[in-house]
């Protein structure tokens, strides 16, 4: 029997912590289909060539593109 690659997967808490952005961000990126993963229970699990694969895809494009979210940005008062 020959030996077969194992695919490694990342809980979501990894990957953000990976990528150096928030849990959301990473299950926005999961639900919109931009970030492949696999459903296990109520928890979701993202393959690790995935996640490198989603950076140097973003890496390539200049960077991942940021949703607005209506808010506006500066000071308060």
């Amino acid at each position: 029997m020959a030996d077969t690659p194992r695919t490694t997967f990342l809980t979501v808490a990894e990957v953000a912590d990976m990528v150096r952005v928030s849990r959301m961000t990473v299950y926005r990126w999961v639900h919109a289909g931009e970030l492949p993963a696999v459903r296990f229970g109520r928890s979701f699990r993202v393959p690790q060539q995935a996640v490198e694969q989603f950076m140097e895809q973003a890496a390539l494009a200049g960077g991942i593109p940021v949703e607005d979210d209506g808010r506006a940005t500066g000071t308060v008062g």
